[in-house]
Order: C-alpha cells, then structure tokens, then sequence
C-alpha cells in the first residue's frame, strides 16, 4: 500500500508499505480522507522521531474484520481515535481521560495518511465511532479536532453570555470559536497576524479581529465596554502571545492554555495580578471518547459547521505539498489527504 513518510516538514516521501495484517479483536479500514493537523508540522516533536507515517484525523471504510468483531461490519464508515484511554485508571475515573498512559502510548498502525490503517484491539475497543451519514468524509476528518476543543471548553466551565478572546485564528481557535457561539458567547473577539486567518475568523463568527501585533489587552478593552474578557483560550505556541492573553483576562475570569509550546520556551507570569484577580487557569489536552461522541453529535446537527474551512483537498501523492502548506500556514486553513 501506499503511505506518505515524513522524514521533515520539508522531506515527505510516497512509499510503499506492506499492508498490515489484523489479529484477533482488530479490523482494518481504508482511510477515505485525512486532515494534516497542526501537530503533524511541529518539528520539534515529530523529527526526533521520524520517519514515520503521521496522520490522526480520518474518515475511514472498514475494509477487514476479526471473526470476533460484531461492533462493526464491512463497508461501514468509521472515525478512528489514534489514542484512547484505559477508562479504569485512577485518571480517567477521575475524567481526566487524556493523561491516562494507556492513552499516551496507544496508537493505530502505521497512521492516517497511508491507504489502510490496522486499528488494535484496545483502539477498536474504546476509539471506533460510526460516522452517520449526515457527515461527509471530509467533515468527518473534524471529529478529533472538534473532540478536542469540546474538552478545553467543558474543562474552562465556558458559559453563554460571555465574552470570550480566542489568541491565535489557525484551525483550532476557529473551531473554538464556533463552539463558543454554539455555546452562546456573546461576543467573540479574536486575534491573528496572518490576514487569511483573521479573514477565516470573521466567517467563523468573531465579532472583531485583532492584528496580534498590537496592543491586545487594550483593544480588548475598547471592543468591550472596557473590560477584559471573560474567556481567553490560547491557540498558538508563541510565548508573547501566551502573555497577550494572561494579559487579557478580566477579573474572575478564566484562560485556557490550549496549545503547547516547543519545551524549552518560557512565558513571564503575572502571577500577584492573576492572584489579586482570582484569575482560574486550565489547560486541556486531546479528546477522550466522551469528547469524540459530542464532536459527531454536533457534526451530525450542524450546530458546528466545518466544511466551509477546507481550503485544499490533494491526493495522497501531494502530502508533500499539502505539509508545506501547513507548516507555512499563509495559504490554508485545512488540508485535507484523500488517499
């Protein structure tokens, strides 16, 4: 079969890949569409580690089953979770699901951007959703970004009526953005330096656009009544911006650390105003399968539209392509395989 090999976001290579064998409580499935993610392009994490075939956001057919296997049939359309928790550890009792190490070190075989992918028995066990038919392929390779940002907001407590700053208008802050309107923010205020982003931002709801190299706290105040938002999430890595939304949080209010940056990084911390202001900070990290199921129920009734975000949809053949244009993040919103 056919994978796509990263060695580097710059060196992504077609090869040919013997198609894995299941075993007993396993199916295979033929991967029908596969979103690039963010993570897919941060070389910080992904060269140590290669080569590898990445690739976690799919739209799948299943294509082979264990004789063992009733919970699905051939010809049916699945989403996969790459990882899954235990659902048994002290953790994920706990509902902190995404820190559990059966999570952390579960994965399918060999990843999403390949044409078949082997999914194993604790993979099939507690990450295999249906994909109804309301859903396309390529909507349905939004179920595990979506999953994601229902986790950040249900772990910030994000309230209707709220005012709520997205740092950062890549394809998570605007999945963020059009949950909190599904959730009843009242006013959506966000901020990117690239203009199609803050374009993007603008058709997924936000209110105002801030250019990120301005003063943000202080547009944040004008945009609302002079006062700082009730809601912050933070959707991108860099350090400066991270403290532009530690900046921005009003009094009471809560900020959502929601994407990481490279390790060594440091951002300052305020922490007697935080303190002074009762300021609450959280962070969140991936989808367990609680989060996953709400990501198709809201799919499934349109109340978080996706397909309007895919800008490219390229054959496997042009991964190279498709991770260059995610890595520079100038041209797309989402990048959509379809081996």
């Amino acid at each position: 079969m056919r994978a796509a090999m990263y060695y580097s976001n710059d060196d992504v290579r077609i090869v040919d890949l013997p198609r894995p064998t299941i075993g007993a409580g396993e199916i295979l499935v033929r991967v029908r569409a596969s979103g690039i993610c963010g993570s897919d392009v941060m070389e910080w994490y992904r060269k140590p580690r290669a080569p590898l075939v990445l690739g976690h956001e799919i739209a799948a057919e299943v294509a082979e089953v264990a004789p063992d296997i009733t919970k699905v049939h051939l010809g049916d359309r699945v989403f996969v979770s790459h990882h899954v928790p235990c659902g048994t550890c002290r953790y994920c009792v706990a509902g902190h699901e995404t820190v559990c190490d059966t999570l952390r070190t579960t994965n399918f075989d060999p990843g999403g951007f390949a044409e078949f992918v082997r999914v194993p028995r604790i993979n099939m066990k507690n990450g295999v959703f249906p994909i109804p038919p309301e859903i396309s392929d390529e909507e349905a390779t939004f179920i595990e970004p979506l999953g994601c940002v229902v986790r950040g907001q249900r772990m910030a407590g994000l309230r209707s009526g709220s005012t709520v700053l997205v740092i950062g208008s890549g394809i998570a802050g605007l999945l963020h953005m059009r949950l909190a309107r599904a959730t009843g923010a009242t006013r959506i205020i966000a901020t990117d330096v690239i203009d199609l982003r803050k374009e993007a931002a603008r058709g997924c709801g936000a209110d105002a656009v801030i250019d990120g190299r301005e003063d943000v706290p202080a547009r944040v105040r004008d945009l609302n009544g002079g006062r700082l938002a009730d809601f912050v999430i933070t959707c991108t890595g860099v350090p400066a911006a991270i403290r532009q939304g530690l900046d921005s949080v009003d009094r009471g209010g809560t900020i959502l650390f929601f994407a990481p940056t490279e390790p060594k990084a440091t951002v300052p911390f305020p922490f007697n105003a935080l303190w002074r202001e009762e300021v609450t900070m959280t962070s969140s990290y991936g989808a367990a399968p609680r989060d996953t199921a709400q990501a198709v129920a809201l799919l499934t009734r349109r109340a978080v539209r996706v397909a309007d975000l895919i800008t490219h949809r390229l054959p496997l053949e042009r991964a190279a392509e498709g991770f260059r244009l995610v890595a520079k993040g100038q041209e797309s919103i989402k990048v959509i395989l379809r081996p």
